[in-house]
């Protein structure tokens, strides 16, 4: 038996001896001297169960990606005759007279984000407060409760809360409403045309119908999603970083804000838009609250509002052929802008998932 050199540093090259082994016997693959060596390429050896699970999950996802194509191509193939009709004037147009040609979804593109702008800014403090007592200071057997309640606000119907915010909410919120264009009147969002300030007496159909209003009711839609995702991301916040604020002399508040707030600023973000792009959409309650007008309103604690999918949702049933072309475009508009927000918000609680946010 006869060895070859031993290899030095940098040699491209494996010695090998005569029965087919390495130097070291340890028994691997042996390569001819004076060929380069090249790594083993390892493979997995799966059962049929995880070649059904393999192919079941592709398919689910190849499923959902060509759905969602089908759907922004039948809306942008029913669109496509109210936009060329109108051409850019479609973004640009307040009005909605599609059998004269005169429309657009500028008022109702407005009211929308108006809507959706004011549920997120009830909804962020609500949803962020209620993950952070579930997550961390709410005892075990509390815990399971709230996290079921929480998951069954998601299920109430929408028309269950649009109901609640017509009959009830609207009562009690006009109180605040006049209150607050009583005192912030001079910022413009919060100015009211019509209202009398110093007269008691006044009306309150002026706040009644509102953007506020129906905003106010869409953040208690939206909350469940937002607060179980930022739950989610505070629950994964690292023990050793929460031993060590507690070590360093941390309170609770304090250990919270250094380390669980930091890492799942992510989550709060992405709970944030996902919440927003659910508003974005809601139709059922916002058509049941506001009084429709098909005008630019900013004053969201005036009366009157409008939306995209509360448009669609007023005009379907007696719209012509071009006019349902138009509430496609329409459409169309609201489901590319929700899928931004959804896919941006996505993305932004797939990297907080990832713990990379904090040093382990």
């Amino acid at each position: 038996m006869t060895a070859a050199p031993e290899p030095r540093d940098g040699d491209p090259t494996v010695a090998v001896i005569s029965d087919g082994r390495d130097p070291a016997g340890v028994g691997r693959p042996w390569v001819p001297a004076g060929r380069p060596a090249t790594p083993r390429r390892l493979r997995a050896k799966s059962n049929a169960a995880d070649r059904v699970f393999r192919g079941g999950a592709r398919a689910s996802g190849f499923t959902v990606l060509v759905i969602m194509l089908a759907v922004g191509l039948f809306l942008s193939l029913r669109a496509a005759e109210a936009l060329k009709a109108v051409g850019f004037r479609f973004v640009t147009t307040q009005e909605w007279q599609p059998d004269t040609h005169r429309f657009g979804i500028a008022a109702v593109l407005t009211g929308t984000v108006l809507i959706a702008s004011v549920a997120v800014c009830f909804s962020v403090p609500l949803s962020t407060g209620t993950a952070l007592f579930i997550s961390e200071i709410a005892p075990r057997w509390m815990k399971r409760a709230l996290v079921t309640l929480v998951d069954l606000m998601a299920a109430v119907p929408s028309v269950v809360y649009g109901l609640w915010g017509l009959f009830f909410l609207q009562g009690q919120v006009v109180g605040l409403a006049r209150w607050l264009s009583t005192w912030f009147g001079w910022i413009p969002i919060f100015a009211v045309d019509g209202a009398d300030p110093t007269n008691p007496l006044a009306t309150a159909s002026v706040y009644t119908a509102s953007t506020f209003i129906a905003g106010i009711t869409v953040s208690l839609m939206v909350a469940p999603i937002q607060c179980s995702v930022m739950r989610e991301a505070f629950s994964q916040a690292p023990p050793g970083e929460r031993e060590g604020a507690y070590a360093l002399g941390a309170t609770r508040w304090g250990m919270v804000s250094a380390v669980v707030l930091p890492f799942g600023k992510g989550g709060i973000i992405g709970g944030t838009m996902l919440g927003l792009g659910r508003a974005l959409g809601e139709t059922i309650a916002v058509y049941l609250i506001i009084s429709p007008v098909f005008q630019i309103q900013p004053h969201i604690l005036q009366n009157g509002a409008n939306s995209v999918s509360a448009l669609i949702a007023l005009r379907y049933g007696d719209a012509s052929g071009f006019g349902m072309s138009a509430l496609m475009a329409a459409g169309l508009a609201l489901f590319i802008l929700t899928l931004i927000v959804n896919f941006t918000a996505s993305s932004i609680v797939a990297r907080s998932r990832s713990g990379a946010q904090s040093e382990v």
